[in-house]
């Protein structure tokens, strides 16, 4: 198609004007690098770690920060770093999981919505039915109603984030089904499956990308409440928020179980925003 080679150029520049603002923002280099400290240090815990996530010994119970344990231990005696680390891969597997799951669903329904439009007032009717419940409060429900378990948690998390990519979708794909080319690629017959792909999705994926990133932030800590409220994956699995709710009991006297827990949750959903907030604002001036 002849349009598409005229606008290949200006977005390949604007996405590296992005690029530039984004390097040179030192909020994007501490966030981003923050996360990628823990990330790796999620993944590699069983190879610098002497510690046993899993094993209990009654006798080193709730010990302070120091010596041997670096941030001490928990209430079964287990490191609470090692145990932080491990509950940092499966808090981080299950918001990546269901952001995942609520991108595909919320980002299919905005796109088809924005190109059919006699899909779009259905389908936003049902997304208006998802967005007048809290996130929170319907990822609570949901997930009490299906159970504890990884794919319940997954498909929770995801229907709670999806309302929102899937308004940000619809946003974005009308205003690109706007442009001329999308037009021109009608006229000349261009199969519906390649106008959706190859330039409506392609042209207004940055806006959605933005979106997902402020939503791992809003997945990270779902899933960190429903393991706080025993709704999530279920002991002795280690994850963060249930590593909170175990030391909720003793904050008068062992507080560094509950504050090291959620202390990293914040520090964790914290980074992600920040990222969040710094893409859209330099995608926000791309063009300028």
């Amino acid at each position: 198609m002849t349009g598409a080679a005229p606008t290949a150029l200006p977005l390949r520049r604007a996405r590296s004007r992005t690029l530039r603002r984004l390097l040179a923002n030192p909020v994007v280099a501490l966030a981003a690098g923050f996360l990628l400290l823990i990330t790796l240090a999620a993944i590699l815990v069983p190879l610098f770690s002497p510690f046993d996530p899993y094993e209990t010994t009654l006798r080193l119970r709730l010990r302070p920060p120091g010596g041997d344990w670096l941030l001490g231990t928990d209430t079964q005696g287990r490191d609470l770093l090692t145990r932080l680390l491990y509950g940092t891969r499966t808090t981080l597997l299950l918001g990546l999981s269901g952001v995942a799951v609520g991108a595909a669903l919320g980002g299919s329904i905005g796109i088809l919505a924005a190109f059919y439009r006699r899909l779009d007032g259905p389908l936003m009717r049902l997304i208006d039915v998802f967005l007048s419940f809290p996130s929170i409060l319907f990822g609570l429900s949901l997930a009490a109603v299906l159970g504890p378990g990884l794919n319940s948690l997954i498909l929770a998390i995801g229907l709670s984030v999806m309302p929102g990519i899937a308004r940000i979708a619809r946003g974005a794909a009308a205003s690109v089904m706007a442009q001329e080319y999308m037009d021109g690629g009608r006229v000349i017959g261009l199969p519906d499956r390649i106008l959706m792909t190859r330039y409506l999705l392609a042209n207004c994926a940055a806006p959605i990308l933005v979106y997902v990133t402020l939503a791992f932030g809003d997945a990270v800590l779902l899933a960190a409440s429903l393991g706080f409220l025993g709704l999530g994956l279920q002991p002795p699995t280690a994850e963060l928020g249930s590593i909170a709710a175990e030391g909720r009991s003793f904050l008068f006297f062992a507080p560094h179980v509950s504050t090291a827990a959620s202390a990293l949750i914040f520090c964790i959903v914290l980074s992600f925003n920040l990222l969040g907030d710094a893409f859209r604002d330099a995608a926000d001036k791309r063009f300028g």
